[in-house]
This record gives structure tokens, sequence and C-alpha cells, in this order.
């Protein structure tokens, strides 16, 4: 699983409830300068296994030792598959390790050598991902038993609120929101030490010492503006949870969504949201008559999104069935130098020009709706210049009080 998902935790919590011997390495530890030494730190840990079996040995990191053999750039002799090969021995080889059971965690699994995992060694694989909102719900209360809490604060919310968000990153939300509350001489953690450590979390601390003139925040505000009224126009986007032109690390200003939880995602979803990173752009180009470099990394993420939809998803016009995404080259280091072509000019050609037609409708999609819905925005816009951040129940209300503008009134 990905890092800070808690492999490493799982594995302390199987030592805890077995009761038995617990061996833990990591797999670095194993690769030393001399020759040798990390095949005979196997064999002196799998002795050492054996001796007082049943045990349990754990080796964490098993992608610095088990990677696939033959991967390097290097010629010659390898230590680190002389490890691997010594490895490989004391699990399922000629002598039998009866009683010792072993675990090894990695957040690469696509590197490691395919005789590693076969049955008999690693045959069984558990897959520990981000948790969903239950999981995180359940995160949130460990962590936040320690600590006390003011009667407004609502797990569930928290936890709703933090999509995509690992173990790890709820450890450290909590710690940043015990320490707002501590600088602020406080004796209870209340909500909003929780949600403003969750944007911290996300998107990086507020930059109080970045002064931007009237014109800049004018140009956020719009840009941030289209994003919120797009987002909530369009049926299958993810809705509004706050906006703000606070800011806060890279980003000048951010609209915060509320991800549902989903396992399947449609092209209508992905198109909408699409639209959603198109929209701060075409509201700049719509209501300031300028466009600025703030769109640089919505164009980005839009440009991954609608390249995975042709190339993995087959979403596109001319490539309905068929996916031109990952290819399994050799695995090294330099993975990128040795990525083959696998398709012709022409199919280049027609994959761009499909990039590109997704791309040009979301772009439109958003410009359809921010010309009819001109009032809110400025409304918006007003707003987040006066108070800095709004809340999407705002946006919502501003959006219910003005009335669209049809196409055909269009001036």
């Amino acid at each position: 699983g990905p890092p800070g998902t808690g492999k490493t935790l799982l594995a302390k919590a199987v030592a805890g409830e077995a009761g038995r011997p617990f061996f833990s390495m990591s797999g670095s530890d194993f690769v030393e300068m001399f020759v040798g030494v990390g095949a005979s730190r196997v064999r002196d840990l799998f002795e050492q296994g054996k001796a007082h079996a049943p045990c349990i040995i754990f080796i964490d990191e098993i992608d610095a030792v088990g990677r696939h053999r033959g991967a390097g750039l290097g010629g010659g002799h390898d230590e680190r598959e002389q490890t691997l090969n010594q490895l490989l021995v004391e699990m399922d080889g000629f002598e039998s390790n009866e009683g010792v059971i072993l675990l090894a965690a990695t957040n690469r699994p696509d590197v490691l050598d395919p005789a590693l995992l076969r049955p008999g060694r690693f045959d069984r694989q558990i897959v520990v991902d981000a948790p969903d909102v239950k999981g995180r719900e359940g995160i949130l209360r460990v962590h936040l038993r320690k600590i006390p809490l003011a009667d407004d604060v609502d797990v569930s919310t928290l936890a709703r609120g933090t999509p995509g968000m690992s173990g790890a990153d709820l450890a450290n939300l909590v710690n940043e929101a015990a320490l707002l509350a501590a600088r602020r001489n406080r004796e209870r953690v209340t909500m909003a030490d929780l949600e403003e450590a969750k944007d911290k979390v996300m998107l990086g601390a507020e930059r109080k010492s970045l002064v931007l003139s009237e014109t800049e925040r004018r140009l956020t505000a719009f840009h941030e503006a289209g994003h919120a009224v797009v987002g909530e126009v369009l049926p299958h986007a993810d809705k509004t949870e706050k906006v703000s032109i606070v800011p806060r690390g890279m980003a000048l200003g951010a609209r915060w969504s509320k991800p549902e939880e989903r396992v399947l995602v449609s092209k209508d979803h992905l198109m909408d949201e699409l639209a959603v990173l198109m929209a701060g752009r075409v509201a700049e180009e719509l209501f300031t008559g300028t466009v600025t470099t703030g769109a640089q990394d919505d164009f980005k993420r839009a440009t991954q999104l609608a390249k995975r939809m042709v190339l993995d998803w087959g979403m596109g016009e001319h490539f309905k069935n068929i996916a031109w995404g990952s290819d399994s080259g050799p695995i090294f280091l330099g993975e990128e130098i040795a990525k083959k072509k696998d398709h012709s000019e022409e199919t280049a050609r027609l994959i761009d020009e499909d990039i590109r037609k997704i791309l040009d409708e979301a772009y439109a999609k958003a410009r359809q709706v921010l010309l009819a819905h001109g009032e809110a925005m400025h409304r918006i816009a007003e707003e987040l210049l006066r108070e800095e951040t709004i809340p999407g129940e705002r946006v919502r209300a501003i959006l219910k009080e003005t009335i669209p503008v049809e196409r055909s009134q269009e001036g």
C-alpha cells in the first residue's frame, strides 16, 4: 500500500496479538559496503528465527532488497541480488523453516522480483490502502482519545471532509489542531482548530506575509468564484465545501470540495470535474478581461486527467476499447529511458486530438455556465474580497437568489 497507510503499524499489531518472539529489520539493513554481508545477515536472521520458532520475522521496505533482478544499470556482481537470492532460499529452499512466519511491507509492489511473490513465498498479499470514510472516522477517534475536545467537535463531519488522507495524515492533522489550540492558550481543541489544521495539512500554512495588490486579489476572487459556481451548477461535480482567497503554500486561493466515496467513476463526473478545473481561467477571461498564470496548476491537472481518460479508460472519440496507458517495461530507476512507443505516429495524432477535444469541451461547458451566472459570480467575488473565506452554503444561497441568464439573452 501507499506510504502512511499503516503497514508497519499492522505488523506491530500482529506482533502484539500473537505473543510470540518478533524480529524486525528494514530492507536497507541487509545491503552494506562489504560483499557477502547482506546474504550473511539473511542467514543469521533466519537462524535466530528457527531457534525461537514459532516466531514472526518482519522486513520493512522490502523493495530495497527484493527488487526485480537484472534491473540495475550497472553490470558485474550485484550485492543486492546475492542478498535476494539468499532470502529466496531461506524462505522456501531445501531446508525447512517450520514455525517461522515472514511478513514484509512495501509501497512498490510493482518492482518486486516475481520469484519473491510465487506461492510458498509471499503468496498472500494484503493491500493496505488509504482508509474510507468509516476507517478515517475510526482513526480520528483513536488519535483524539488523548486530547480534550470542545463540545462542537463532530468527528463524522471531519472524516467526510478528509478524502484520500492516510492514517499518518490524520495523525498529523490531530497533532496540528492540538498545537493551534495550545498556541491560542485554550484547554480544549475546537472544530475550528481541526478544520484549520485540515487546511494546513492539505494545502500548506497561510502565507500572512504575502501582500497582494487589489488587482491581484480581485483576479483571485473571480478565479475561485468561477471554480465554485461551476462546481455547484454542474450536476456530476463534487459540491463546494468552502472558497478562500487566503494565500496558502504556492496557491493564492483555493476551493475545497467534498468528494463522494466512489468505487467506479463515470465519464459524466470526469467531464464536470474538468469543467470545474477550467472555470478559473474562464472566469478571469470573462470577468476581468485578462488572463494570468494562476491557472497553471488547474491546466496541469486537467491535462493529466484528460490523458488518463483517453489512454487508460477508453473515453476518447477514436479509441473506445483500447488502453494505451502504462506499459510494463524494464523496471529500474531510469525507467523512462526504456519506454518504448507502442503506437504509430497516426495513432499518436488521434490520441492528441481526443485529449484536446475533451479539454475544449470542458472549457466550453465552463464558459456556458459562467455566462449564465454572471450576477452570482460578481456577488460571490465581492463577498470573497470582503470576507476572504466563505462556506459552500453561502455560494449555494447566492446561486438560489440570482436568476441565470438564458443563452438566447446573451448580449
